[in-house]
């Protein structure tokens, strides 16, 4: 995978930028939008990062900001990168546009803290695993769109493999460890190396047993994701059956870190979640 900026991450640091600018300037949305000739929706979407901002546009933001000099261009060339095409792309059609955000975040993680209590993560699946759960998905597509999405899903397992590997902390639930997909030899495949991930040193893995307080509360699926540059703050990322939500908001990231801490209390030590994984594996 080449290792280039992540147009997804660029978009949202400038769009913190512009709203920082905004701000600092006593202007509202409605105000800066009319003195762009532009509506204060637009410049909301700006912000949040909900469309694609041309160098141009954010010139012409700049100059209403009152923003000059090796700042301004700073900007710019930083709205240039948000437009490039990540690695993605060429998968086209088959990446739901709800998931897309979510790859460009990944992407350039330093860090994910993933909580999944029914499938195991895109990052540490088999080809055979993925196959199985995209085809016994609700509205599962064409056979060829799927093996699509499988080679999607190989070739974002790639960063773990790169120069600078993100860290990796899961807490997965016993259960999706016992779920039984296809063939036997699908899911015992796929927990050897859900065993061989763990023993990377950038990998945490801690199960979830059945019967821990924690599942009294079910929690749904989510992935905290920070990085490495301090002008990105931490995001969560969560699903649900049409869509996606991404979460920046700071008080929303602590109580999501808050959660996974607690999971992460409950669960097993990794040493032990690995017994446990290898057990299932030769049973």
């Amino acid at each position: 995978m080449p290792v280039t900026p992540s147009p997804t991450v660029r978009r949202k640091r400038l769009g913190t930028e512009l709203r920082r600018l905004r701000e600092q300037a006593r202007l509202t949305c409605e105000s800066g939008g009319q003195q762009l000739d532009c509506s204060g929706t637009r410049i909301s979407r700006m912000e949040t990062g909900r469309i694609s901002v041309r160098p141009g546009d954010v010139r012409e933001l700049l100059e209403v900001y009152g923003v000059t000099g090796d700042e301004a261009e700073a900007l710019v060339e930083l709205a240039r990168e948000a437009r490039r095409k990540g690695w993605w792309h060429r998968f086209g059609p088959v990446i739901p546009s709800w998931l897309e955000p979510y790859l460009g975040l990944e992407a350039e993680a330093a860090r994910l803290r993933d909580f999944q209590p029914m499938v195991l993560p895109g990052l540490v699946q088999t080809e055979d695993y993925a196959r199985e759960i995209l085809r016994t998905a609700p509205g599962a597509g064409p056979a060829d769109g799927i093996e699509q999405q499988v080679a999607l899903r190989m070739e974002r397992q790639l960063v773990l493999g790169g120069t600078a590997p993100p860290e990796l902390c899961l807490v997965l639930t016993e259960s999706a460890l016992r779920v039984q997909l296809g063939e036997p030899g699908v899911m015992r495949g796929q927990l050897r190396k859900l065993a061989e991930v763990a023993g990377h040193g950038q990998v945490t893995l801690q199960v979830l047993p059945v019967g821990a307080a924690a599942q009294v509360h079910p929690v749904s699926p989510f992935t905290i994701l920070d990085f490495a540059d301090p002008a990105d703050p931490p995001v969560v990322y969560t699903e649900h059956l049409t869509g996606s939500l991404v979460l920046d908001d700071p008080g929303e990231v602590r109580a999501y870190t808050a959660v996974f801490e607690r999971l992460r209390a409950e669960a097993l030590d990794p040493g032990p979640s690995l017994e446990l994984i290898a057990g299932l594996a030769a049973s």
